[in-house]
């Protein structure tokens, strides 16, 4: 029972149940964990019949014989497999649902912390029928089959609100769908929960309170430079300043910040989007992406005007973001005068503590920690806890480059990135260096932690 709430409704619920109760007063946010957890499984809207017992097999099993559109009488079982994959992926944590037809069989995958699983194979005759589902959900086009399109569809599942995008693309065998799925009520997270070393937080906090100039998020797609983005903006939003952010989506809503989202078809691109908020008397400006020389130019200007911007570029490490924006033809002497702070990251999956196993040295590790390395080193098993994968959850691992005066002398003069880094005041450590801390932790393995970060010369064990 929810505190506060009246209790006239549980002496029905006791006449119908016909014995005693036992009643726990939760609060509200309790009550609503407890009430998503129950109900997890079964309250995907329009997905009549998921409940926890159901399996994505079982539901596949209903599946007509037929994968003729037209000779299909009924698409309740097309209807539930569909809306079982999305409710499985959301409870398993996925982040992304490919759905990929290929000669011999249709392929459903799911992203899990970074990598992709296995969830179901079925004839590759049913995939028009699981494809055209999805498109009639995200509202696109089902007789277009010749060029990508692009969707979404807003779901329903217990207390929790989901928003899919959805991708389609034309393919040899058939279109290819991905998903990407979103919780609304995940929200932005403190700065403190994202697990950066002392060091970073103190850069990244240093930065943010600048009344102007640049800071910028660098990695790979689904490296979580949009929950840092949120997390920073979470820090500024204290009633005190006017924030307002261009996006593509709208990842997660937040109370007092002006949030606008792209939308390309009537020509609200990035650059549109910050020209207009900038007419918004702004104190702070997020923009999702840096992706084209004229939202870059627009943002450097709004940093000489007395704005803080953050934003994201798709660069392998720190010192690539300045090599980036010089290839999208920003001057360095401009680049040398806005930019505060460029934080690089990448997510790492973390061991599972229920079944890890400690290892032996071997030539991994030893290239990873150096041959003369002593420590702790641990293995992924795998156990029901974390689906037999060894691992559960993701961590972050962070390199943030302050310029300094040193540094923006060098960017100004037009120096190279191999230049930089050797006068770059790194606060903490590399991207390496840091992944190699979570090794020696038993945070996860060398494996893992080869597989995400690079080795370069400057990074290099001692």
């Amino acid at each position: 029972m929810r505190e506060g709430a009246s209790p006239a409704g549980l002496v029905e619920v006791r006449r119908a149940l016909d014995r005693p109760l036992d009643i726990q007063v939760l609060s509200r946010d309790d009550f609503d964990r407890r009430l998503s957890e129950a109900y997890a499984g079964n309250g995907l809207v329009g997905a009549e019949g998921i409940g926890q017992g159901d399996d994505l097999d079982a539901l596949a099993d209903d599946l007509p014989a037929t994968a003729d559109l037209l000779d299909a009488q009924d698409d309740a079982p097309v209807i539930r497999l569909i809306n079982g994959l999305i409710a499985e992926a959301a409870r398993s944590g996925a982040s992304d649902v490919h759905i990929e037809p290929f000669e011999s069989a249709l392929l459903v995958r799911f992203r899990i912390d970074g990598v992709m699983r296995e969830a179901l194979t079925l004839p590759p005759r049913l995939a028009p029928m699981l494809v055209s589902r999805v498109k009639v959900m995200a509202r696109l086009d089902i007789a277009e089959r010749r060029v990508p399109q692009d969707g979404r569809i807003s779901l329903a599942m217990g207390t929790k609100a989901l928003d899919v995008r959805v991708s389609t693309l034309p393919a040899r065998n058939g279109e290819r769908v991905v998903m990407r799925i979103l919780d609304k009520g995940a929200g932005a997270r403190p700065l403190e929960a994202l697990g950066m070393p002392a060091p970073v937080l103190a850069a990244l906090r240093t930065a943010l309170a600048q009344p102007n100039g640049i800071v910028l998020v660098t990695g790979p797609t689904g490296s979580g430079k949009t929950t840092t983005l949120y997390a920073g903006l979470q820090a500024l939003n204290d009633g005190s300043r006017n924030i307002l952010t261009v996006e593509d989506p709208v990842e997660y809503a937040v109370d007092g910040i002006g949030q606008t989202q792209v939308n390309a078809r009537v020509g609200m691109s990035f650059a549109a989007g910050l020209r207009a908020i900038l007419r918004q008397d702004p104190d702070v400006v997020m923009i999702g992406e840096i992706r084209d020389p004229e939202t870059a130019q627009i943002a450097v200007q709004a940093s000489l005007t007395g704005h803080l911007v953050m934003s994201t570029v798709h660069t392998n490490d720190a010192l690539g973001a300045i090599t980036r924006l010089r290839d999208m033809g920003i001057e360095s002497f401009l680049l040398a005068s806005t930019v505060r702070l460029v934080l690089a990251q990448r997510l790492i999956r973390r061991l599972c503590p229920h079944c890890r196993q400690p290892r032996a040295p071997d030539v991994l590790s030893a290239r990873l920690m150096g041959p003369d390395y002593g420590g702790p080193l641990f293995a992924a098993a795998g156990c029901p806890q974390c689906q037999q994968s060894g691992y559960a959850g993701r961590i972050g691992v962070y390199e943030a480059v302050n310029i300094d005066e040193r540094l923006r002398a060098l960017i100004g003069a037009g120096a190279d990135e191999d230049a930089l880094a050797g006068a770059a005041a790194v606060s903490g450590d590399w991207l390496a260096d840091s992944a190699r801390a979570c090794v020696a932790a038993g945070t996860t393995t060398p494996e893992e932690a080869l597989r995400v970060v690079r080795q370069d010369e400057r990074s290099m064990p001692a």
